[in-house]
């Protein structure tokens, strides 16, 4: 084989696998259209508390492999993590979503979603109800997140919910 012949063919291959790749965006995207899209964010909303993020991935609350592309949420991005007494903030570039406090099932620590695996406890993760879905969403905190997780904690209605989800999922 010729080195032009294995340039063409290389090419072809790689073109190949990003058309495939965006195939399966699509058709994910598509598969997804019946998720509804976050409600607004409030008029008057107040923070209480700013949180500087990474933005990891938002999927199905039963299945950390089964993200959600639709609405913003599939990409990961630099964020904003924005509390207040309605609920919470996820300001990113091109969106934002907001969270809120009566949606609200649980916060934890996780060490995992997908794509994506760090230290024990290294990820904060929220379940929350989308419509009729549960979903979860994973940030990572830049800097320390204990004021954070404090912070979000603070928004579940009950004690025993607090205290019930503080430890969090770190399988």
């Amino acid at each position: 084989m010729t080195r032009e012949t294995f340039a063409i063919v290389a090419v072809i291959f790689i073109a190949l696998l990003v058309g495939l790749g965006l195939l399966g965006w699509w058709v994910r995207r598509r598969r997804q259209r019946d998720v509804p899209a976050p409600v607004a964010v409030p008029e008057g909303f107040v923070a209480r508390f700013s949180s500087d993020v990474l933005y990891v991935a938002t999927t199905m609350a039963d299945n950390e492999y089964d993200r959600i592309a639709v609405h913003g949420l599939g990409l990961r991005s630099r964020a904003s993590l924005i509390i207040g007494d309605e609920g919470i903030v996820l300001s990113m570039p091109d969106t934002e979503v907001f969270t809120p406090v009566e949606d609200l099932r649980e916060v934890q620590r996780a060490t995992w979603t997908i794509d994506r695996a760090v230290e024990p406890g290294g990820l904060l993760r929220y379940a929350w109800r989308l419509g009729a879905r549960e979903v979860a969403t994973n940030v990572r905190v830049i800097g320390d997140d204990g004021e954070t997780l404090k912070q979000l904690l603070a928004l579940l209605s009950d004690e025993d919910s607090r205290e019930a989800t503080q430890a969090g999922k770190e399988s």
